[in-house]
């Protein structure tokens, strides 16, 4: 029986609350939402196994996505996890309706908005499991999700991350995120974004790095580099973290079984000024970290330049100063950033992607 942690509550201060709540976009065969509250498949069926993996689910003010979310996560066949929800100060009723409905899942409950790099952290050091996945509350996971990532994530030793197939809740036919990449301009980005299902492998990949949307993430690497940036608060906390693990030696690899249905921006998408400052100074906070300008001097120009020009566009076509005033507060704020870019764990830079034109401009004209 997969055991979940009985209720735990945390409270704690800081931040700022932010965002709004959006519908979910799916529904449950009665099977799933019919079984005792809290209860997996394996606990329904009688098995008896120690946790393996820890699920972590932040949340804020997602009720109406953690009613389908939440179900499918424990109707996983996987059979060794537990569920970690961090609420981040939801006023939506979130917190009450997890202890009514689902007294078994974990709830660390936080008095204000953390942000998502911080409330992750705090799921993970409220466990003691081998494997870290993070969820986002507005994903729903196919029940064979946790098994296909953890096959992946013990292909070897030095795999420390796995990526899954994240497909749009509103079209799943079309795939949201096939783990990130990263280019010499600096420019994350999730693989395969908008291409059909069927142009798929059936095979595992090696990719930069997994989409925190729906990843996996081995503590032993998590012990050696350290959690997501806090400082980030929200956006490129993924890529930062996959940049430092592939400085460290470590692997991710990309299943193609691991799938997830994920409403693309349902949280942030509401708040587009928002989305826009963090995505600008995250980015840079990231490169000042990790960019090898030694190596990639000459892709410097190239990508100072693409950069103005994904700030000015917004700012010359709709007036919007948030991408502008958060690589403003970046530069003002480097010298911690670069006082980093070199620790003992560190071995290489990955390689990077040759840059992409095609992409550079469907990202800029999409915004």
């Amino acid at each position: 029986m997969k055991r979940c942690a009985s209720l735990y509550t945390i409270g704690a201060k800081h931040a700022t609350s932010i965002f709004a709540p959006t519908p979910a976009l799916w529904s449950f065969p009665p099977d799933v939402l019919s079984s005792q509250p809290g209860e997996s498949k394996q606990q329904r069926e009688g098995a008896s196994v120690a946790e393996r993996v820890a699920v972590v689910i932040v949340n804020w003010n997602g009720l109406q996505h953690l009613r389908t979310c939440i179900p499918a996560v424990l109707a996983q066949d996987y059979p060794d996890f537990q569920v970690v929800v961090v609420d981040n100060g939801s006023t939506d009723g979130s917190g009450e309706w997890l202890r009514a409905e689902f007294p078994g899942v974990r709830l660390i409950a936080n008095e204000v908005n953390q942000g998502f790099a911080r409330a992750t952290n705090q799921g993970i050091r409220a466990t003691e499991s081998a494997y870290v996945a993070t969820l986002n509350n507005d994903a729903r996971p196919e029940p064979g999700w946790l098994s296909a990532m953890v096959e992946a994530m013990e292909h070897e030793d030095r795999v420390g991350m796995v990526a899954a197939q994240i497909r749009f809740a509103h079209h799943p036919d079309r795939l949201d995120s096939a783990g990130i990449e990263v280019d010499r301009l600096g420019i994350a980005w999730n693989r395969r974004f908008g291409q059909p299902v069927g142009g798929e492998p059936s095979e595992v990949q090696e990719v930069f790095g997994p989409c925190g949307a729906a990843a996996l993430y081995r503590r032993a690497m998590l012990e050696e580099i350290g959690l997501f940036d806090e400082r980030f608060f929200a956006y490129y906390e993924d890529v930062e973290l996959a940049w430092r693990a592939r400085r460290a030696g470590w692997r991710c690899l990309y299943t193609p079984q691991g799938r997830v249905y994920h409403v693309h921006s349902a949280t942030g998408g509401r708040m587009p000024a928002f989305k826009a400052y963090h995505l600008g100074r995250n980015k840079w906070w990231t490169l000042f970290k990790h960019y090898p300008f030694r190596s990639l001097g000459r892709w410097v120009p190239l990508l100072l330049i693409s950069d103005t020009v994904a700030w000015l566009w917004p700012l010359l076509r709709r007036g919007e100063t948030a991408g502008l005033r958060g690589r403003w507060a970046a530069f003002r704020q480097r010298e911690p950033f670069l006082a980093e870019r070199d620790a003992p764990f560190y071995r290489a830079s990955p390689p990077l992607q040759p840059p992409c034109l095609r992409r550079f401009l469907l990202a800029l004209f999409k915004g």
